[in-house]
This record gives C-alpha cells, structure tokens and sequence, in this order.
C-alpha cells in the first residue's frame, strides 16, 4: 500500500517544498493551509488533496486529520509546517500577536499531533516539526516567535520518549531560509537556505533504519555569524 503524508502549511515554503520532495518519494498527500485558493493550487501540482483549514482553531485540526484519513486510509508521516512569525520586542509586543503565534505555532501544532498519532502508531510513522534556529539562540525582536519553537523543539524530545519508538519525531530547526516570513531579515534570498535544503534532510529521514531516530536537525546558513541570531529590534 503506498505511503501517505500530511503536510499543515503545504501551500507554500517550506512545507510544500518537503510535500514536493515526499511526492517524489511515492507518497499520497493531504496538504492543509489556511487560504482556500492557495491550497488548492498547491494540490493541483501535486496530484494531492487539498484541505482549507486554520490550524488556530482545535475543529480545524481534528477535521484535517479526518480528512486524511478518509481519502488516503492511512497516515506514515506528519509535517508540522504551518507557522507565524511577527516581530517585536517582549515590552511592545501587541497580545493578539503574543496569541497568534502561540495558538498556530505550538497549540496548533500540538492538536494536529495529538489527532494524528493513533494513525502513526499503526504505520509507525514519523512526526516533522517544523521549528527554527530561534528556538536554540536568543532571539531579541522575535523573543514570541523564539519561545514557540524553543517549545516546539522541547515537545518534539518528549514525543520521542512518550512515543517509546512506536512513533519517531524530529524538530528541524533552520536559520533563515528563502520564504516569505524571512523577508524583514533583509539577507539576499541567494544567501539564505532553501526551502529545498530542509526537504532533504526530510528525505534523509525515510533512509533510516527503524532501530534509528534524529531528534533535532540545526540547519546552519553558511556564512552566518553565530548561526542566524535577528537583529535587536527587528
């Protein structure tokens, strides 16, 4: 029976760049974004089916993972792509912006999990969390942003143990790669990572032996000083 993914924030990035590459690798896929039309046209290149949803919202998650399994009957691999990053210092940060990145980067994150590890356990599977090299530095002007994947990483370790091997899980944690969200960071997009560079890792992951796990991925960009630290006040 052929292999099948789930990939939240699929429509774009990094999320569709992984969804490309396990495409290739023979998986059926379900991408999951917000945009309707994004979405879609996404799953169109893709041959994959589309699902409209905000992962912000607890019906939304579960309604994914239903939807999944209803055309495709079986789930061996979960992304977590789908993430929000919005600058400001911890003393001037607005709360519905606090709120926001909280609710898509880590609750989201977290309930699509939660819905889909009974499927993973049955295929033993793997869980992609997509997190950021913010969550391994400090990160002053994206301190919010930082916290959630600090967050995410940390979930991702307990997942590992919790999961017992029945489900192996896998934090990666980029500097800044050649997506939209890294535009404020005003670095050439020909010197970031691409979005290609962490599919591969991804596919890396599908080589291993089952007696093997990767429990965090730092993708460094070449060049950087001191990985790919914001700069204060961005």
């Amino acid at each position: 029976m052929d292999r099948a993914a789930l990939v939240t924030g699929g429509s774009s990035g990094i999320g569709l760049a992984i969804a490309r590459m396990l495409r290739e690798e023979g998986f059926e896929l379900t991408l999951v974004s917000r945009r309707a039309e994004k979405v879609e046209a996404a799953a169109a290149e893709l041959g994959a089916t589309a699902v409209a949803a905000d992962v912000g919202d607890a019906g939304e998650c579960a309604r994914a993972v239903a939807e999944h399994l209803e055309r495709h009957g079986r789930l061996d691999m979960l992304v977590n792509s789908a993430g929000v990053g919005i600058a400001g210092t911890v003393e001037d940060l607005p709360g519905k912006h606090f709120d926001l990145q909280v609710g898509v980067n880590l609750r989201g994150l977290f309930l699509v999990t939660q819905a889909a590890i009974p499927l993973l356990r049955e295929s033993r599977g793997w869980i992609v969390n997509l997190a950021s090299i913010a969550g391994t530095l400090p990160t002053p002007g994206l301190a919010t942003y930082g916290a959630t994947k600090a967050a995410v990483i940390s979930l991702t370790r307990s997942l590992n143990e919790e999961l017992d091997g029945s489900v192996r899980a896998v934090a990666l944690c980029p500097g800044f790669v050649d997506t939209p969200m890294a535009e404020w960071s005003g670095i050439p997009a020909d010197e970031m990572i691409r979005p290609e560079d962490c599919a591969e890792v991804v596919r890396m992951l599908l080589r291993l032996s089952p007696h093997a796990r990767i429990p965090q991925v730092v993708i460094e960009r070449a060049g950087s000083v001191d990985g790919d630290v914001p700069l204060r006040g961005a």
